[in-house]
């Protein structure tokens, strides 16, 4: 397959583009992992802080969703009273 050299510039810049946009978020990915070592350092728990953002990311039915599965699923298994 033959590239014209218009098309080889543009693969060129999306590929750079690509690059530059990865070594973007191996920073950010290092700035994140920085104010989670900050945090633990100040006594919070990055593994709860995690999921606390997790669980704010979600949409509010699904996660109410997911909330009662959870709870059906503790109660199937003894892990949790049946308070109905």
């Amino acid at each position: 397959m033959a590239i014209n050299t218009q098309t080889a510039e543009e693969l060129r810049l999306f590929i750079n583009r690509i690059e530059a946009l990865n070594n973007e978020k191996a920073n950010i990915v290092a700035d994140i992992q920085e104010v989670f070592t900050r945090a633990k350092s100040t006594g919070f728990d990055p593994k709860i802080m995690r999921e606390i953002i997790k669980i704010r990311s979600k949409d509010k039915i699904d996660l109410e969703e997911e909330e009662y599965l959870i709870n059906a699923y503790k109660k199937a298994l003894g892990m949790e009273e049946d308070n109905a």
